[in-house]
């Protein structure tokens, strides 16, 4: 009998196998475009959930199609060439620097649309790069759902979550690693040659991995960040460090000497003793020079200023490495090199967070502005949580008596952004700062102290504006939208959404048939997935206010996510519960446990607790979901079905994440149960399932 077995379980083991190479390969192809889109049309860099939508809608798409057009596989490939042609050349093809599309956010170095013609053109633009995202996921989606089929449901969810997490930590990996698009791509690419060994899937992945090179030049890579070094033309021809395409930093040379230089010129002298002026400020306000804190200190700028002003100890935080390297490698002062510097390289809130014991002489905020979102499931920026009120307060808590913290920040958006920090500071701190505003910067330095430090007669570029506090809408964990404009309804998003709503539609009526909930669609699943999606943004974002917004930790938050499915799914192999009732109850508790402990409850408990309680608090309701998950996989009638309805849900939540904006991260967790209390009603009124009058006692 065994020996009649042995082809049968060689057989699943081949299809696992395959099952599990082929999600390793997606989710390594998702990170790889999502980041590199970011890098080559810029657009992107603050769309990139967009992207992740568009990986979301053609999987689920590709899943459900896979049992009829199974080598949709072969397509994969060559449709990933013709896309990296396009993004490897976007500079040539003028996409490079597309205007955003939506005037209500502040970028830098982003041009808002200002007519119809352009919004339409921009617009056709990103549908087209967003259909081509979707298209290339289809085709890879479509190697799941026929394998998937062949197995059990709940060992096909396995393998698939199996070479999920795979793929995240190899990802992670070689982004820690600073290496480039050609390496993530290699990484992604691999597997799907195994999957479609045709000529042509051969040649395309040459063309890509060659597009991919020809991108780079002679940028470096970062966790975070492409970065470029560029000689200036003027002010000595300083070394300009570009993050993401931006002009980022410029790493200037202000000691007497050089300031006195005969080559300079009259208009660059000016310029530089300007440049000294304003670094050497915040450091010249107190008496006390023993230990100053400069949060993002970049490649040294700042930390050159402190020494210069005589500080025994200086502490700089950047979380970019990369940026902190090139800073002790090519900084005209050095600054890295003095023994009186300690470079840390973290999140600047976890570092608050971390050594709250540790007081400063001065708290300077150098220029810190992101150029790279914090997640692909977050419509934020990596400095977000950096000026809260949470944020600010908590740095304040670091000044010593007699001591002081200034904030530099560009105000180049419009006096809007200017009187939301001094808005922000004086809330979270209890006084509203002073300003000194450069006009030749087009920046302001915003101080506050601890007890009487300044005179009271004008500073030098001293301004004073007169403004409401009270109607100033500030900046808060749960709202952290610094860059959002003031009294400006976000059209440009709502049209991006409602279009890639509309192609999901008719994607879906296409790859389910025209009657949706009498075919292959399976709406409990769907909703689910619009529901997890929103608790793991909701994770991420709130862990990485307790540990930091590092790589590190996004990488433990989606990893961990992956580990605790993987756990659920392998429990509901070996016990699924009778009725859905109870298990739906423990979800809804374990949400609302979830939304009534906010990170900044737990930040005073060490760090060892303070990571039990917020694990526990993101872990619970991922592993009840989990539980729920996989048994309802279990019990679907077409397993393939399901899961490619549950990646569309995913793809719905990645759109109501923006709903954020309006209401505040908390409410996301508000918005998750709601989608599970629909899940549970479409549930009840399914006669496939015994869940009836135990499901409908748990609802109420």
């Amino acid at each position: 009998m065994s020996s009649s077995l042995a082809p049968d379980a060689r057989f699943d083991r081949l299809v696992v196998l395959r099952l599990a190479v082929a999600t390793f390969s997606i989710l390594a192809l998702e990170l790889a475009i999502i980041r590199w889109m970011s890098q080559q049309v810029r657009i992107f860099a603050y769309l990139n959930n967009v992207v992740l939508m568009a990986c979301f809608l053609g999987m689920g798409l590709g899943i459900a199609a896979g049992r009829k057009h199974p080598r949709l596989i072969d397509a994969t490939l060559p449709s990933l060439a013709v896309l990296s042609a396009v993004l490897s050349f976007s500079a040539r093809l003028g996409i490079l620097r597309l205007a955003f599309p939506d005037p209500s956010i502040a970028i830098w170095g982003g041009e808002t649309l200002r007519t119809g013609e352009t919004f339409l053109k921009n617009l056709s633009i990103v549908v087209a790069l967003f259909l081509a995202v979707v298209w290339i996921f289809v085709c890879a989606g479509s190697v799941v759902g026929a394998l998937f089929d062949r197995l059990n449901p709940l060992r096909a969810y396995g393998a698939d979550l199996f070479g999920s997490l795979a793929g995240v930590l190899a990802m992670t990996f070689v982004a820690a690693l600073g290496t480039t698009p050609t390496v993530w791509f290699a990484v992604a690419i691999v597997p799907l040659l195994w999957l479609s060994p045709r000529p042509l899937s051969w040649a395309a992945a040459a063309v890509v991995l060659w597009v991919a090179h020809l991108s780079v030049g002679f940028a470096l890579f970062s966790p975070y960040n492409r970065i470029d070094l560029i000689r200036a033309s003027s002010l000595n021809r300083p070394v300009i460090v570009a993050a993401n395409r931006d002009a980022h930093q410029i790493m200037l040379d202000l000691r007497a000497p050089a300031l006195s230089s005969a080559a300079l010129s009259p208009e660059a002298r000016k310029a530089l003793s300007t440049f000294r002026l304003m670094y050497d400020l915040p450091f010249g306000l107190t008496r006390q020079r023993r230990d100053a804190l400069i949060v993002g200190a970049g490649t040294g700028n700042d930390v050159a200023a402190a020494l210069r002003n005589g500080f025994g100890h200086v502490s700089s935080i950047d979380i970019d490495p990369v940026i902190i390297r090139i800073g002790r490698r090519m900084h005209p002062e050095h600054p890295y090199s003095d023994p009186r510097v300690e470079p840390v390289i973290n999140d600047a809130r976890a570092f608050f967070e971390q050594r709250r014991d540790e007081g400063f002489d001065v708290v300077c905020f150098g220029l810190l502005d992101s150029h790279a979102m914090f997640s692909s499931m977050a419509s934020l920026r990596l400095d977000n949580y950096v000026y809260t009120e949470e944020g600010l307060r908590s740095a304040f808590q670091h000044v010593r008596p007699g001591g002081v913290m200034t904030v530099s920040f560009s105000v180049f958006p419009g006096d809007w952004i200017r009187d939301r920090i001094i808005a922000v500071m004086a809330k979270a701190i209890g006084q509203q700062p002073r300003i000194l505003y450069f006009p030749s910067a087009d920046a302001c330095t915003f101080i506050v102290t601890k007890g009487p430090v300044l005179p009271a007669a004008p500073l030098p570029f001293e301004i004073r504006p007169h403004i409401d506090l009270n109607a100033v809408h500030t900046t808060s964990d749960d709202w952290p939208f610094l860059y959002l404009r003031p009294h400006r309804f976000p059209t440009g998003y709502l049209i991006v959404l409602l279009t890639i709503l509309a192609i999901a539609a008719l994607g879906t009526r296409a790859a389910f048939g025209p009657g949706l909930f009498r075919t292959r669609f399976d709406p409990v699943m769907f909703l689910f997935g619009a529901a997890f999606l929103l608790i793991e943004t909701k994770g991420v974002t709130d862990l990485s206010l307790l540990f930091g917004s590092t790589w590190i930790v996004n990488l433990s938050v989606f990893a961990g996510i992956l580990l605790m499915a993987l756990v659920a799914n392998t429990v509901a192999s070996r016990w699924q519960p009778v009725r859905m009732g109870l298990p739906f109850l423990a979800l809804f508790l374990a949400l609302a446990v979830s939304y009534a402990v906010r990170p900044s409850m737990l930040l005073p408990l060490p760090l060892l607790a303070r990571g039990i309680a917020g694990g526990l608090a993101n872990a619970l309701p991922v592993a009840v979901a989990g539980l729920l998950f996989s048994t309802l996989l279990s019990r679907s009638a077409d397993a393939a079905g399901s899961l490619g309805s549950n990646l569309l849900g995913a793809m719905i939540g990645g759109c109501l994440e923006y709903l954020s904006i309006a209401t505040g991260l908390r409410f996301l967790t508000l918005m998750a149960m709601l989608l599970y209390g629909a899940a549970l009603l479409v549930l009840a009124r399914d006669r496939r399932d015994p869940v009836s009058a135990d499901a409908a006692d748990a609802s109420m």
